[in-house]
C-alpha cells in the first residue's frame, strides 16, 4: 500500500517537475515527526479521529510551509486513514527518488555523528566502489555500512559478540 501511494505521488511530482521539492518537503515532514513525540503519537495512534488528525496535519502543513502537492498528499493520506503508514510511504518515495537520480543508498551506522568532511569522504569512497552516486542514510551505533548486498560491520555489538564467542570457545 505504501508503495502505491508513493508511486502516485512520485508520478504527480514528475509531471509537475517538482520531484526535488516534494522530496525536500517529505524529508521535512519526516523530521518533524521524528522530533516530536506528540506528532509521532498522532501519526501512529488509531485513537485519534480522522478529523482530529486532519486538523493537526493541516496546521502542520501550513506552519511548515510545505508545498501544495505534499500538503494535499498528507491530507489525502489522513482522510483515507493511512497516516500510520506515512513513514513507509516516505521511504518508498525516497527509493523512487534515488532511482530517478541514479543514486544508490548506503545504510551507515556510526559510533558518533559524521562531520561534513567525513560524510563527503565516505560518500566518495563508496562512489569509487560502486561507480554510482551514493546517498547516505546514517544512524548512530558503531560502524556498519550496508551497500547493496555488501556489508562492513564493526559495531560495538558485533565486537562484543565476537569476544563473547571467543570466551565461550576458550573455556
Amino acid at each position: 500500500m505504501a508503495g502505491r501511494y508513493a508511486s502516485a505521488l512520485f508520478e504527480l511530482a514528475r509531471e509537475a517537475k517538482s520531484v526535488d521539492a516534494v522530496k525536500g518537503d517529505l524529508d521535512r515532514f519526516a523530521a518533524l515527526v521524528a522530533d516530536s513525540p506528540d506528532l509521532k503519537r498522532l501519526v501512529r495512534s488509531p485513537v485519534f479521529s480522522a478529523e482530529d488528525q486532519l486538523r493537526a496535519v493541516t496546521a502542520i502543513v501550513e506552519r511548515a510551509a510545505l508545498g501544495s502537492l505534499v500538503g494535499n498528499f498528507l491530507k489525502l493520506v489522513t482522510t483515507n486513514r493511512r497516516l500510520y503508514a506515512i513513514g513507509d510511504m516516505i521511504k518508498a518515495f525516497a527509493a523512487l527518488y534515488a532511482r530517478h537520480k541514479g543514486e544508490i543508498t548506503a545504510a551507515v551506522t556510526v559510533a558518533e555523528p559524521l562531520g561534513d568532511k567525513q560524510r563527503r569522504a565516505l560518500e566518495e569512497a563508496l562512489k569509487s566502489v560502486t561507480s554510482e552516486n551514493v546517498a547516505l542514510n546514517v544512524t548512530i551505533g558503531g560502524l556498519i555500512v550496508k551497500l547493496g548486498s555488501r556489508m562492513v560491520d564493526s559495531s560495538l555489538r558485533t565486537k562484543l559478540n565476537s569476544i563473547r564467542q571467543a570466551m565461550k570457545g576458550g573455556g
